[in-house]
């Protein structure tokens, strides 16, 4: 099914996709619309155009490509599935997200994986190709957060306060050193052979969706950050 959302809101693309049953829906046009795709199990949605805020949240299996950017809190409470964004997206991606992948080509803005979490089985993913905003992965409690700073010469792929209050889960960050800024609170090593062959599936996913080089990626090293199990942060938020 091919959906031309010039003219329609978000209800009307919702509803279009969800009469197509499990089959793929393309949508056209797409210029700011909101929470499209929201719940979204067994199906694979493409999106041609900007998507608005909330793209994919709850999604619960499904499967969203979006050829182009997308704005603030995509993927937002994510249990399973993928999102693939071929360009930037904004604030807060990932935001909450329990479950699932979500793949950026460029940038993220602030606060990308803010409260990310895991339960049991379900361990979330984002790798972002390009740089992110302040706050990466804060009071994060769970899943892997990938930035690798491709085609930046930005010596750092993060901004300011990267990993504030996080008491769980990992950051690797493709980097020439440490953000100056980096948390006590927090503990850092460059990576081993065994981390890169713990995330080498999720490079190599992202090298097919985007057509990157692995080659190149392997070219700077790999820094992987941790809570500081003596953190308070630790002591305040997660369950003995």
């Amino acid at each position: 099914m091919v959906i031309q959302a010039e003219l329609l809101d978000f209800q009307a693309i919702n509803e279009a996709i969800r009469s197509a049953g499990n089959s793929p829906v393309e949508i056209h046009g797409c210029c700011g619309q909101r929470y499209i795709g929201d719940g979204l199990a067994d199906q694979q949605v493409e999106i041609f155009g900007t998507p608005g805020n909330a793209l994919g949240a709850y999604l619960n299996g499904g499967t969203i490509l979006v050829h182009g950017n997308a704005q603030d809190a995509v993927g937002d409470t994510m249990n399973e599935g993928l999102i693939c964004i071929d360009g930037l997206s904004g604030d807060a991606t990932g935001y909450s997200m329990r479950g699932g992948s979500i793949f950026v080509h460029g940038n993220v803005g602030y606060r990308a994986g803010i409260h990310m979490k895991e339960y049991g089985e379900q361990k979330p993913l984002l790798v972002v190709g390009g740089t992110a905003g302040s706050f990466l992965g804060e009071y994060q409690s769970g899943g892997t957060i990938l930035v690798l700073g491709l085609h930046s010469k930005d010596p750092v792929p993060v901004n300011n306060f990267c990993g504030m209050g996080m008491y769980g889960g990992r950051i690797y960050l493709r980097a020439e050193h440490l953000p100056s800024d980096f948390s006590s609170r927090l503990t850092s090593r460059p990576a081993e052979e065994a981390d890169l062959k713990e995330i080498q599936p999720a490079l190599e996913q992202f090298c097919r969706l985007f057509g990157e080089s692995m080659e190149e990626i392997r070219k700077k090293p790999f820094y992987v950050i941790t809570p500081n199990s003596s953190s308070p942060y630790q002591q305040l938020y997660a369950a003995k």
